[in-house]
């Protein structure tokens, strides 16, 4: 259930705000507080999932609320509400944050649109939040090679930057670990991390997916969506496989970069989104400029900085240390002991051509645990690994 925090002098305006919210859905509990103050105090105590707060109210006005929310639980989205003649400050507030604001007295499809939104804001960054604590582990770059070397120094000089990043590389190098590393050591790691494979979603949804859309936009259109780039305000969106994006998809995502706005589908309302954009691909962009396939202009705007993800086979020293890597996080998923690979079985592995790359190694190192005796021997391998 989703709780919401209405922060209002005016008794009548909170009744009416409760009454709306609480008819429209069984899913909202509402609270209310009649001042700044006592709303900031409550936010201190309690969770909340959204706040709706008057800008002008004695105590403590709406910007002192939405800097107080700010600092203490940040991931709260804030709905400003604005009187006559207090449009100069509602527009302060979205500079302070604020994730919308609505004029008195409020529109109701306006109104419960802009919750909706904001809630489903909401949930993302949560959910972001959750999964960034596997971060570290989970995409770690494992390597000693001189590669990956300039590649992490890479990311340490490119991180820091709000420079945008094009990754290429094979598929099953970890391009997208390069991507989470990225953002993870840059000025926006509190933010958002949104990843997008734009391989894996039709043509025809794309634009929705990255762009959102308004009710009735399209026969599924039952309601208002935002999109990954509203989703990733304020953090770092992650364009995978991009390569695969179509030439109507490139041109808003080209304008997007540009003048930093994007528009849902079927609405004419520029959105200002706020993000850093990270792109990857396994494909020959130059040689897809050449075939008409991407657009020029969307190139060089993407690969300002280049960083190519060698395949394994160009690293083969960095096979042991992977192997025990990917063995170590296997075992630990699975609740079973550790098995140690031979020197023979290692070196045969090295020896092998890794066109799948890392993703191939980890998968057959998991196939070695099972079937492998109590320590993987180069006879295991040649059994359960073989590439013949």
């Amino acid at each position: 259930m989703a709780r919401i925090l209405i922060i209002e002098d005016e008794s009548a305006i909170r009744r009416v705000l409760k009454k709306i919210l609480s008819e429209e859905s069984d899913s909202y509990e509402v609270f209310e507080a009649e001042d700044g103050l006592e709303g900031a105090e409550l936010v201190k105590k309690e969770d909340f999932d959204l706040i709706i707060s008057d800008i002008k109210m004695p105590k403590m006005d709406g910007v002192e609320v939405l800097e107080a929310v700010r600092k203490i639980k940040p991931e709260i989205p804030v709905i400003m509400i604005s009187g006559h003649g207090e449009l100069e400050t509602a527009v302060q507030t979205m500079r302070l944050g604020a994730f919308d604001y609505i004029s008195k007295p409020p529109d109701l499809n306006r109104l419960l649109n802009t919750v909706r939104n904001a809630l489903d804001r909401k949930n993302l960054v949560v959910e972001n939040k959750r999964l960034k604590k596997k971060v570290s582990k989970n995409y770690e770059i494992v390597g000693e090679s001189q590669a990956i070397s300039d590649i992490k120094e890479m990311i340490e000089k490119v991180a820091p930057t709000e420079a945008r990043v094009l990754i290429t590389g094979s598929n099953g190098t970890g391009k997208e670990l390069v991507a989470h590393w990225i953002h993870e050591k840059s000025e926006r790691s509190k933010g958002p991390f949104i990843e997008v494979n734009c391989a894996a979603i039709p043509s025809e949804l794309i634009e929705s997916e990255l762009f959102g859309h308004v009710k009735g936009a399209f026969t599924s259109a039952n309601k208002d969506r935002a999109g990954k780039f509203e989703a990733a305000n304020g953090g770092t969106i992650f364009l995978d496989e991009i390569g695969d994006m179509s030439l109507s998809a490139q041109a808003k995502v080209l304008r997007a970069l540009q003048e930093s706005k994007v528009q849902r589908v079927g609405s004419d309302k520029d959105i200002k989104v706020n993000v850093r954009v990270v792109a990857a691909t396994n494909k020959n962009l130059k040689k897809e400029i050449d075939d008409k396939k991407f657009r020029e202009d969307l190139y060089h705007r993407l690969a300002v900085i280049l960083i190519k993800v060698p395949a394994l086979n160009d690293r083969r020293e960095d096979i042991p240390l992977l192997i025990e890597h990917f063995a170590q996080k296997i075992a630990t998923a699975q609740g079973t002991s550790l098995k140690k690979f031979s020197e023979k079985a290692i070196e045969l592995l090295q020896k092998y051509d890794w066109t799948g790359n890392i993703r191939e190694l980890r998968n057959v190192v998991e196939r070695l645990l099972i079937l492998g005796e109590a320590e993987v021997s180069e006879k295991d391998v040649k059994l359960f690994a073989s590439k013949q």
